[in-house]
């Protein structure tokens, strides 16, 4: 999507910056409410309402009689694939939050770009050269100084958010492939509908009824919040281009750990500071190295 025209370039920019946060935001609530909601509810039946909320949501804004094109996909499989390593992702996440930090799986989440750069050379052809190499190393160096992957101090809790972060890797994969192909709308809306058809026949099986009032809200909170994180995304790369707004996404640690703290008590441990850091700099490293090949690329393209 082309940034909109709608005022002065730096003021789009810093309204692009802004949806951004705010988009943010709302993913630190969903995961948030998922890690309280663990401690009564099932995973599947989180994710169950977060999609379904989710969805009813975007059906209203895309609706079939003003938005058909949200309703429609050109390569049915690959919406199907994207939906379930979506689904995927949120199920082992909701799973992972059971037992660590938000801090613990944001940090590991973070390094799904290393994943994507890793994976897009086999899958979608593209090189990676020396330095992309370096910072794909030191972005996994960084994950494994939050693990810890010995007998003293790994938990097992943290496979599931290494599943989750490689699920996410493919939803990112995916969804690159459909790029320019299936409507923005549709990326948004299709997923939503086919976790809630994929989740509805085992709800019953593990059906919670939520004991609280409270519980219901955080429900409802889980799904508005995707469905507002994502308009809010697609508003703010309207508005600023990627190469922009990328470093900013790395801000999400700064919520997910004073969220964290406030609701859970929890306090990061030295090592999960630390291997945060080297994450988000190897991360920022690559974002800095994506901009310097496309800067060659539109140059010899000129």
């Amino acid at each position: 999507m082309a940034p909109r025209n709608d005022g002065p370039e730096p003021s789009r920019r810093l309204v692009g910056i802004g949806l951004m946060m705010g988009a943010l935001v709302c993913f630190t609530a969903i995961d948030t409410s998922a890690k309280w909601l663990g401690r009564s509810l099932p995973p599947l039946e989180i994710s169950f309402f977060r999609y379904f909320i989710a969805f009813l949501v975007s059906a209203i804004v895309f609706n079939p009689v003003t938005a058909r094109h949200a309703w429609t996909t050109r390569r049915p499989a690959l919406q199907i694939l994207r939906a379930l390593f979506l689904l995927g992702s949120t199920v082992f996440n909701f799973i992972a939050l059971r037992h660590l930090q938000l801090a613990e799986t944001m940090s590991i989440i973070f390094g799904v770009p290393f994943l994507v750069a890793l994976l897009a050379v086999p899958l979608l052809g593209e090189t990676v050269g020396g330095k992309r190499w370096g910072a794909i190393a030191v972005g996994f160096l960084g994950v494994l100084l939050v693990t810890r992957p010995t007998a003293a101090h790994f938990d097992p809790a943290m496979l599931w958010a290494f599943a989750a972060a490689i699920c996410y890797a493919g939803y990112v994969l995916v969804t690159r492939m459909l790029s320019g192909i299936d409507s923005t709308a549709s990326l948004l809306l299709l997923p939503a509908g086919a976790a809630v058809v994929m989740l509805a026949p085992v709800l019953p099986s593990i059906w919670v009824t939520p004991a609280t009032t409270h519980d219901w809200m955080l429900l409802c909170v889980t799904g508005l919040g995707g469905a507002a994180g994502h308009f809010l995304l697609i508003l703010a790369y309207a508005r600023a281009p990627a190469s922009v707004l990328s470093p900013f996404i790395y801000a999400q640690i700064v919520w997910m750990t004073l969220s964290g703290w406030l609701v859970f008590g929890d306090v990061p441990g030295a090592w999960t500071i630390a291997g945060a850091t080297v994450v988000i700099a190897s991360g920022l490293w690559l974002v800095q190295l994506e901009r310097g090949r496309r800067n060659v690329a539109t140059t010899a393209a000129r």
